[in-house]
């Protein structure tokens, strides 16, 4: 163990319930969705907004600091989506978007692909469909659930990218990208892993939508 860095163990075996998981996961309440949501997206932006404020995009950081505010039960006036508009241009520049096929925009896919791959698996180990979101509800991705946990992570991979792609993205790049996990990020007073505080955060987040933990004991952690 690194000197200081703390793991918190992650769930690496299957459920011995998963019937009974599965049925509370489909009797999750339209209220609980909506907080939880909320709480996921606040988390999102305020994330979005250090790593703009770490890395000298002060205006833009301010900006998102002043949207965390306003996120309603369910983001119900789409303040994720307005962020992410302000945020990508504040950190790559005033002529990105993520339609482009750069190497940016590939290095970005490739972390958050990662990343989706880690959540899947501790909701899965968790006895949870990943099919049936709280949020994104597309019939064709087998991953919904796993895409609304995933969203406070991704600025972990915008800051990786934006510090280290330049020209080209190569397979150093990738190797960066996928250490990413066992970097350690402030969580519960000290420094965790990666891959600990997406297994704790995960794990708060199927208890509150499943009434065992108020949306508010959801734990916090940054992203620098």
């Amino acid at each position: 163990m690194r000197q200081g860095i703390r793991y918190a163990m992650p769930s690496s075996t299957g459920a011995h319930n998963t019937s009974a998981r599965i049925d509370e996961q489909l009797e999750w309440g339209t209220v609980a969705k909506k907080q939880v949501w909320q709480r996921i997206v606040k988390d999102k932006i305020a994330h979005q907004a250090r790593v703009l404020s770490v890395r000298a995009r002060e205006e833009g950081a301010s900006r998102l600091e002043d949207i965390v505010d306003e996120v309603r039960s369910g983001d119900s006036t789409h303040r994720e989506a307005h962020a992410a508009h302000i945020y990508f241009r504040s950190l790559f520049g005033s002529d990105f978007t993520r339609d482009d096929e750069t190497p940016i925009n590939a290095a970005l896919n490739y972390g958050y692909a990662l990343l989706l791959s880690s959540v899947n698996r501790e909701i899965v180990s968790r006895g949870y469909l990943t099919q049936e979101g709280i949020f994104h509800h597309n019939e064709f991705n087998q991953f919904n659930l796993s895409c609304d946990f995933i969203e406070p992570f991704r600025p972990i991979v915008d800051r990786i990218v934006f510090d280290n792609v330049e020209g080209d993205f190569t397979k150093d790049d990738k190797l960066v990208l996928v250490d990413m996990f066992n970097q350690a990020i402030p969580y519960r007073g000290g420094a965790y892993r990666v891959s600990s505080v997406v297994s704790q955060y995960v794990k708060d987040c199927l208890d509150a939508l499943s009434r065992r933990l108020s949306v508010d004991a959801i734990e916090p952690f940054d992203v620098v």
